[in-house]
């Protein structure tokens, strides 16, 4: 169900595409009922994008593109920024960053990080979190995240290096078997040339040192070789861009890395509790 709020919350670019769409809408001379079924969608979902109560999704702006875009490609260039609209407002600026980096370097403690989650992964998580969103803010976030991936695939390849702590990979979320596919994926990962995947051992602290106890980290290289470390502590975000903080943590993480276990030995680990989850 459409919310209210959202027509106050709306992003810049999802009211843009509504004006549009009204306005192409009223230049053929359809109702939203009739736009709707040329669409695929009800009247009813329509109205919903037109007055911002809840943003278009991915596939109606494929269909709006098919229907109203006129060969312009209006809507097929608003997908990547309506999607930016749907993101947390603490996470727009970092996922711009993501979206161009050079290479990522990432340390995950409590759950597996989200440009690596399964879509039923993200979708537990999401659903689970607190205060509790609506099914429709779940969808749109889940939707979001997944279109993140795209990143795996761009051209210039970016380097992506991710170290799990051992505890994450034992903690279930949603249910045994999401849990599953989800270590499968994260296997399938690893074994992308432009990926490396690491995994911090529970055991780590025994020698003395637990450099991985301050809690998760980005660290990003910008295609101007910027170097940035992006933390997000309980939904707020800091994006960190002083050279000297951006070394020390850049040190703290080059130590867990010497602390955790190597990538073959991991993705064994990985592929072995995989294994466990029948």
């Amino acid at each position: 169900m459409a919310r209210a709020e959202n027509k106050e919350t709306a992003g810049p670019t999802t009211r843009l595409v509504a004006d549009i769409a009204r306005l192409m809408r009223i230049r053929k001379g359809w109702t939203q009922e009739q736009l709707g079924k040329q669409l695929g969608f009800s009247g009813a979902a329509v109205s919903a994008m037109e007055t911002c109560a809840q943003p278009a999704s991915d596939d109606m702006l494929v269909a709006l593109e098919r229907v109203l875009g006129e060969g312009m490609g209006i809507f097929e260039q608003a997908r990547r920024y309506v999607r930016l609209d749907k993101y947390p407002k603490q996470f727009k600026d970092y996922v711009l960053l993501e979206q161009i980096a050079l290479s990522l370097h990432l340390f995950s403690t409590l759950v597996v990080h989200g440009l690596f989650q399964t879509e039923a992964y993200a979708k537990a998580l999401i659903t689970g979190g607190y205060p509790p969103p609506s099914a429709e803010r779940v969808d749109e976030l889940v939707e979001a995240r997944m279109a993140r991936k795209a990143l795996f695939d761009r051209e210039p390849m970016a380097l992506i290096e991710l170290i799990l702590e051992e505890g994450m990979l034992r903690r279930p979320i949603g249910n045994w078997q999401i849990m599953r596919e989800q270590l499968r994926y994260l296997a399938d990962c690893a074994r992308r040339r432009n990926v490396t995947i690491q995994v911090l051992p529970q055991h780590c602290g025994l020698s003395g040192e637990h450099a991985g106890a301050y809690g998760d980290m980005n660290l990003v290289e910008t295609p101007a070789h910027d170097r940035l470390v992006y933390l997000e502590p309980q939904d707020e975000s800091l994006l960190i861009k002083e050279p000297a903080k951006v070394s020390m943590y850049a040190q703290r993480y080059a130590k867990i890395r010497a602390q955790a276990l190597g990538p073959r030995e991991s993705l064994g680990l990985i592929e072995q509790l995989a294994g466990e989850h029948q």
